[in-house]
């Protein structure tokens, strides 16, 4: 019996997730976590963003290292930080990107 998690799921065609400003990891399953991320990094500096939001939550900043170790090794952002407590303060990260035309 083949042990894939994608043969338990409802649907036929990926879900497709709209590249906002604001990424909630609750909703991927940690094994997928780093490569979602790198994706939702680049589709969101594609698109323009400046700054984006991560929900990582607070739990035992597992995701949260995960999250700042690729923002270390990714070219387009600029540095981040911390939320404030008003947008999810130890449970999200700010994150800026740079323009699409200038990548450092």
């Amino acid at each position: 019996m083949q042990n894939d998690s994608y043969d338990n799921t409802p649907f036929l065609e990926p879900v497709v997730i709209e590249i906002t400003d604001v990424f909630d990891l609750h909703t991927i399953p940690p094994r997928e976590v780093k490569a979602v991320l790198e994706e939702y990094l680049h589709l969101a500096h594609a698109k323009g963003f400046r700054v984006v939001r991560i929900i990582h939550g607070k739990g035992i900043g597992v995701q949260r290292e995960i999250l700042h170790r690729i923002l270390a090794r990714t070219p387009f952002v600029l540095d981040w930080v911390t939320a404030p407590p008003n947008l999810g303060g130890l449970g999200a990260t700010v994150v800026r990107l740079s323009s699409t035309d200038v990548i450092s």
